[in-house]
């Protein structure tokens, strides 16, 4: 078996089986009893049902394993219960990494994320240097992300052949469930985006996140990390390149910072009430305070990463999801470019 991809189910790591799948190899997926596997869709892998948190089911996903990319994990920014995400992260994270070493892998990939690095306080981009601590995390989802990178340092100086990868936004088909970034194209799709807010992220066609995973295991160096990025862009000129590709008016005003703090703190508190996830976390507000603006320089350097324009990822995101029916193409409206 080539290659083991936890996480296979999702948005990165179902692009990137297909990728490794084009390339030739054969693929193992683990997956959860029962779980969502709509974005593995004719894809040609082997299934290997386990769970992060049960080491004992992972022995047999990796066994026979050349080469292991660990892309779970749970990536939500509110949840009824935020110890879930460091179950999940930081100790599904040790649990995979002691099973793939134990097992002598060739490569252990792990996907880590932007938002575990560090942003310079003077706006310009962050990348794999720029200095970082566990306090400036925003929330559960990057603390959690932060402490599974340490983890994967850790294996890497114990020996463990681990490199790091850190994509940005990814952007692109097989968005299933679909991510934040995923949400808000199909809600502006729906008319729903009528403002926006003063800041922005780095967009990446998620092709090329997979992509970056395989030069990864080839080429990058144990115990390094590489941004996997593109475009630094505001978010009022997504709406715009959106509203160009789609049709679809792009939002006309700003809200202020403070109005969409109270907004998101008053939908956290009917979500605690209910158990249904507020449409606006107040995580994502509060990170939205600081533009997550990043360099991929090193990966584009040192791995070929490559650099799809961000407005052919755009579009194919917004093909993939009209085409599924996430939300209905009125009539006239143009497809995307």
């Amino acid at each position: 078996m080539d290659a083991l991809v936890t996480g296979g189910t999702g948005f990165v790591g179902a692009n990137l089986v297909r990728e490794l799948l084009a390339d030739g190899h054969t693929v193992r997926v683990l997956a959860r009893p029962g779980g969502d596997r709509r974005a593995l869709e004719g894809c040609p892998v082997e299934i290997a049902e386990g769970d992060l948190l049960a080491p004992d089911s992972l022995v047999p996903a990796v066994r026979g394993a050349r080469r292991v990319y660990h892309v779970a994990a749970d990536y939500r920014l509110w949840a009824p219960d935020p110890s879930a995400l460091f179950r999940a992260n930081v100790d599904g994270t040790r649990h995979v990494l002691e099973v793939a070493a134990t097992a002598g892998v060739e490569r252990i990939v792990y996907t880590s994320t932007v938002g575990a690095l560090g942003i310079p306080k003077d706006g310009s981009p962050g990348d794999e240097r720029t200095p970082v601590s566990l306090g400036d995390m925003v929330g559960p989802y990057k603390a959690s992300k932060f402490l599974a990178e340490e983890v994967a340092r850790e294996y890497a100086a114990r020996g463990a052949p681990v490199v790091i990868v850190n994509p940005s936004a990814p952007v692109g088909p097989w968005d299933v469930k679909p991510t934040p970034t995923g949400r808000m194209i199909v809600d502006f799709l729906r008319g729903k985006m009528v403002a926006s807010l003063d800041t922005g992220l780095n967009l990446v066609h998620v092709r090329d996140v997979a992509r970056g995973h395989i030069l990864a295991a080839e080429r990058g160096r144990v115990g390094e990390r590489y941004v996997l990025g593109h475009q630094n862009i505001s978010l009022l000129e997504i709406f715009r390149l959106l509203a160009r590709l789609t049709g679809v008016p792009a939002p006309r005003f700003r809200v202020p910072y403070a109005v969409a703090w109270l907004a998101a703190a008053g939908m956290e508190g009917i979500a605690r009430l209910t158990g249904v996830p507020p449409s606006v976390p107040l995580t994502a507000v509060r990170m939205a305070r600081k533009r997550m603006y990043f360099s991929p320089a090193r990966a584009v350097r040192e791995l070929g990463l490559p650099q799809t324009p961000i407005e052919e990822a755009l579009g194919e995101a917004v093909e993939w999801f009209l085409a599924r029916g996430y939300v209905e193409r009125p009539a006239g409206r143009r497809r995307a470019a």
